[in-house]
């Protein structure tokens, strides 16, 4: 199956992609309306089939914005929808990269991605 993971932000959003058990960094939207990122969006889902919707949620009013926005998405393009805890997402992916010697420039422009990545594996071991 073909899941993508959005780690939704007010002005970015990272996104990464899963083929097989193996979540990877795909890439960072930057935004500045919200009909501009979900044509983005769509994009990517048709180039890449993607077949099931990630959205990762953190807890209060960034948190159910993300929610709104998941459930707009599943209406668009008709696809199952899950929401997967992102809490301490974006400190982790800040850490891994770190660990990983990537150059701090190049960490700062995938962060996002990383994250969605993290949210998208902590999915993909649940199942």
């Amino acid at each position: 199956m073909r899941i993508l993971a959005i780690d939704y932000g007010q002005k970015k959003v990272g996104v990464a992609l899963a083929t097989s058990q193996l979540a990877e960094p795909y890439k960072v939207i930057r935004f500045t309306s919200s009909k501009t990122l979900v044509k983005e969006l769509g994009k990517i889902i048709e180039e890449e089939q993607i077949e099931k919707l990630i959205i990762g949620v953190s807890e209060g009013k960034i948190g159910e914005e993300s929610k709104r926005f998941g459930e707009k998405l599943k209406i668009q393009f008709k696809l199952p929808l899950s929401f997967q805890d992102e809490t301490l997402t974006t400190q982790e992916a800040q850490k891994l990269s770190f660990e990983a010697g990537i150059k701090r420039k190049k960490r700062k422009k995938l962060e996002d991605a990383f994250s969605a990545a993290l949210i998208l594996q902590a999915y993909l071991d649940s199942k």
